[in-house]
């Protein structure tokens, strides 16, 4: 490290080495309190492609603080107490977060706590002049993986639009579409997600070190989010059509994929290159504040040590508390039953679908008859929330991507009626490759309400157990075959088989928990 500018008067220099120091310490120290969500941003940088960017986040935040260090080297440290608040309410955060097993924001947490500590021990001052580098670091958290579905959709949307703009017939069921010369879908790797996070994490630092004015870092920041968008689609749309003119022997394998960086990295090319018509960074930098007076003698240093202190013992007071959570024993458990009612007897199994919910604590799944009708029911309960058995669990999905037998051709938010009241359940239509579909519906139970909202029900299960009430969930998922043009009748058998069943599957979810 350069040392800090000559011109300095002796007090800041000398501030600054103390205040640098604790800083830097108290920093070291909430990584090493907080390592396991650290560490849980890391493992996602390093098996993840779309996140590997991840590892440059802290250096180049660095590099960007060290491009300022003469300006802020005229600022003069001074502890602040409004950061302890900050720290506070972002380790209440943690906390929440940490209870429910939400690491993406347990990560945002624990950024906002570093950014905190430093707010506390340099001040405002020094946060605002290095205000960009520390915002940058938001970019190491590995998120949005919650815009695949949705990104799919789009992609899906436009590609299906284009082909038949350009006069191709085209037969589509959610995100799985057939031209003439073949059959297509638009699995996760077709979304685009890795084009967009590069795209934004590049267009956003770009914006930063090329523009001055921040309406032309904003607007171009905005041009970042929306171009890999479409870019991304007009991609997927080139692939299929080369495929398609060249009789399915193009674009196909490896190809597949360069046709798609390359196009991908022309757009972002053009887009830079436009961007730069407007550049300004050879204009001055805005003015930096001005050297603070230091007050006389060795006052201004003393106060430092006792809040590094107080920011320490804020920030460690939550992680402290989250490990008496987790060491509570589990209690004991008896299998589940559920009494068949209103007509419904067990029966043998009539499909070979299989749902993916993982980490129940018991588990039961019964396929049932009536009037030659069927429905299985499976019942996922959990005793109580932790990582990898957890009600709400990005991996508990109903066919996994790629599925050799089944495919998800639509899942979404249903509006039903079960027993003449209005509900919401998570409707998906599954199609095998024997040919058979089933309708399929679930829902939550927790505290005996109906949830299908996994935002809510993390919310609801988490303050649950940071108040030490009770945690657990039931998920319900009832499925039943049904042909195509007659989906409303299996609609129908739902909806009975829900209304007659849901109060012994309440009683079930008493009886286990009430051990």
């Amino acid at each position: 490290m350069s040392a800090l500018p000559d011109s300095l008067p002796v007090a800041p220099r000398s501030g600054w080495l103390l205040s640098g120091a604790l800083t830097g310490g108290v920093l070291l120290v909430l990584a090493g309190v907080f390592w396991p969500t650290l560490y849980s941003m890391v493992e996602v940088w390093d098996r993840s492609e779309t996140f590997t960017h991840g590892y440059l986040i802290f250096p180049i935040s660095a590099w960007l603080i060290w491009r300022q260090r003469h300006e802020l080297a005229r600022v003069q440290p001074h502890p602040d107490l409004r950061g302890l608040i900050l720290l506070a309410a972002a380790g209440a955060g943690w906390l929440l977060a940490d209870a429910g097993s939400v690491n993406v924001a347990a990560q945002y947490a624990f950024i906002v706590m570093l950014i905190a500590a430093v707010w506390t021990l340099l001040g405002w001052t020094f946060v605002w002049a290095a205000f960009f580098p520390l915002l940058f670091l938001f970019f190491a958290v590995p998120v949005g993986e919650f815009l695949i579905q949705p990104l799919m959709g789009v992609t899906a949307d436009f590609t299906v639009a284009m082909l038949q703009f350009t006069g191709i017939p085209v037969y589509r069921e959610g995100t799985f579409f057939s031209i003439p010369s073949g059959d297509w879908s638009v699995v996760e790797g077709c979304s685009g997600l890795r084009y967009l996070i590069a795209s934004v994490t590049l267009g956003v630092l770009y914006a930063y070190l090329t523009y001055r004015s921040w309406k032309r870092r904003l607007l171009f920041s905005i041009a970042a989010m929306i171009v890999p968008v479409f870019a991304n689609s007009g991609r997927a749309y080139m692939i299929v059509m080369i495929a398609h003119l060249s009789d399915m022997k193009l674009a196909l394998g490896v190809d597949h994929y360069i046709y798609g960086w390359v196009f991908f990295g022309i757009v972002m090319l053009l887009l830079f290159w436009i961007g730069s018509f407007w550049r300004e960074d050879d204009q001055p930098v805005p003015s930096q504040p001005e050297p603070v007076a230091a007050p006389s003698g060795r006052a201004g240093a003393r106060p430092i040590l006792p809040v590094a202190v107080a920011a320490l013992l804020v920030a460690g007071l939550w992680p402290a508390y989250a490990g008496w959570l987790k060491a509570r024993p589990l209690p004991d458990m008896p299998a589940m039953q559920v009494e068949a009612q209103g007509g419904w007897q067990p029966a043998g199994a009539f499909t070979t679908w299989v749902p993916h919910w993982i980490g129940a604590d018991r588990q039961l799944r019964q396929p049932y008859a009536q009037a030659g009708r069927n429905v299985l029911l499976e019942l996922n309960y959990y005793v109580t929330q932790r990582q990898d058995a957890e009600l709400i669990n990005s991996q508990n999905f109903m066919i996994r991507q790629k599925d050799p037998l089944w495919s998800n051709v639509g899942e979404g938010i249903a509006s039903v009626q079960i027993d003449g009241q209005p509900r919401q359940v998570r409707q998906a239509k599954l199609r095998g490759s024997g040919g058979q579909r089933l309708l399929v519906w679930q829902w939550n139970l927790i505290n005996q309400q109906t949830m299908v909202n996994d935002h809510t029900a993390k919310l609801v299960l988490a303050l649950d157990r940071v108040r030490m009430k009770r945690d657990d969930g039931l998920s319900v998922l009832i499925a039943t075959p049904y042909e195509e043009t007659e989906i409303e009748a299996a609609a129908t058998t739902l909806a009975r088989f829900a209304a007659d069943m849901e109060p012994a599957i309440g009683r079930t979810l008493d009886q286990v928990d009430g051990q």
